[in-house]
């Protein structure tokens, strides 16, 4: 199977990655105070290894959150703001996940396992963590009670499934998967039953993001030949380009209102952290670094 340049970035061992259509959109700004309000928790080398950084929604207020000589990577909010779960890799290149206070303190691993445990996901009720894991010799979702305990496998398919996504009423988990040959778009229950495909692309779809109110799915495809961003319907339909630039454009975050989506682009010839209107208009970098800045994720309403 094919592995993008993208995969590489995403730094997940068993996920598989990928990323405005038709004429230029113009620019419409969403009102400050209200869409660009709050903030962006990424992963950034800029000071010589990956860790977790905050920045507020207009690109002021940069605040390192980790010093760890591992790579910290794919920030995830608790819904109450409060907490942010990540994942470490170690040297060894183990991953695991972690859980720390929203202003860096109080790190506490929540699994221990010397498979890959990445990429976490809450609950919208923030009792339970979902996650990837190869644990049991392939990619599979987990889920997990916040503190760590009650480890779970939702998933059992000799393919690879990553990415979970929670729905915003937490009954339903969207997630990536190659288990009909290339990665497509699926959603399940939270338990794991009625899996349902929404995506059926011939290249690679992956790493969902729910809309706040439920009813749309942001996604990185490359089914056009460049890795981009589209949104669809909850039940796969109108899928719509939302990035069309040189370069990869990766990982979508919704704003809390669902007004702005933020996402990672090398479109300017590294990694920077961008946000646009959820018509994928007004396409702006937020953090203007020569290093490498990905996984964006936006905090939640206060």
């Amino acid at each position: 199977m094919r592995v993008s340049a993208l995969l590489l970035v995403l730094l997940a061992a068993f996920v598989l990655a990928a990323a405005c259509g038709g004429e230029e959109r113009p620019a419409v700004l969403s009102t400050p105070g209200a869409s660009a309000a709050g903030k962006i928790a990424f992963r950034s080398n800029r000071d010589g290894n990956y860790e977790i950084y905050v920045i507020n929604a207009d690109g002021s207020g940069l605040t390192r959150l980790t010093n760890n000589s591992d790579w910290d990577s794919a920030p995830a909010w608790s819904p109450d703001g409060k907490r942010i779960a990540f994942h470490i890799r170690y040297d060894d290149g183990n991953y695991e996940i972690y859980v720390m206070d929203a202003d860096g303190s109080d790190q506490t691993s929540l699994t221990d396992d010397p498979a890959i445990d990445s990429n976490p996901a809450w609950s919208p009720d923030g009792e339970r963590i979902a996650f990837g894991s190869d644990r049991d010799g392939n990619g599979e979702i987990y889920v997990m009670k916040a503190d760590g305990s009650g480890q779970t496998r939702l998933t059992d398919n000799p393919a690879d499934d990553s990415f979970p996504a929670w729905s915003p009423e937490g009954k339903r988990i969207a997630l990536s998967s190659d288990r009909d040959g290339n990665p497509e778009i699926y959603v399940m229950n939270s338990d794991g039953s009625s899996l349902i495909r929404l995506t059926n692309s011939p290249d690679e779809d992956s790493s969902p993001a729910w809309s706040p109110d439920g009813k749309r799915i942001a996604f990185h495809s490359h089914r056009d030949g460049a890795h981009d961003l589209y949104v669809m319907d909850a039940d796969g339909s109108n899928v719509t380009r939302l990035t069309n630039s040189p370069g990869e454009n990766g990982i979508a975050a919704w704003s809390p209102d669902g007004k702005r989506i933020a996402f990672f682009s090398n479109r300017e010839g590294n990694y920077q952290i961008y946000i646009m209107n959820a018509d994928g208009s007004n396409q702006t970098n937020i953090t203007n670094n020569p290093a490498e800045d990905t996984f964006p994720a936006w905090s939640p309403a206060q």
